[in-house]
């Protein structure tokens, strides 16, 4: 089983901006994908961003043009990098894998959380 570990969330105020990281233990060629979702207190879990093992990248509405999906394969570990911070924004962010059986492995989760 796939071990993910999250780092990089924390306080930011809004207009600012994070990198998250996702260290998997494993080759992530070895998933069909890789995303991270959040959740927000109350919502419900959504995917915020998506990169295929062939490098295609998906994003939710919300995030295009703000969040960039990102990954290095050396270091087998996938990153989102998210600028223009907004309020709305604040949730706990989760790395999520999904291998060819579609079964996903998920992250701990990081908390991100942005002030106005």
């Amino acid at each position: 089983q796939v071990q993910l570990v999250e780092s990089g969330g924390g306080l930011v105020q809004a207009g600012g901006s994070l990198r998250l990281a996702c260290a998997a233990s494993g080759s992530i060629f070895s998933f069909v994908a890789m995303g991270w979702y959040r959740q927000a207190p109350g919502k419900q879990r959504e995917l915020v961003a998506s990169i295929t093992r062939g490098g295609s990248t998906n994003y939710a509405d919300s995030v295009k043009g703000r969040f960039v999906i990102s990954r290095d394969t050396a270091k087998n570990t996938v990153y989102l990098q998210m600028n223009s911070l907004k309020p709305e924004d604040t949730a706990v962010y989760y790395c999520a894998a999904t291998e060819v059986t579609l079964q996903q492995a998920w992250g701990q989760g990081t908390q991100v959380t942005v002030s106005s």
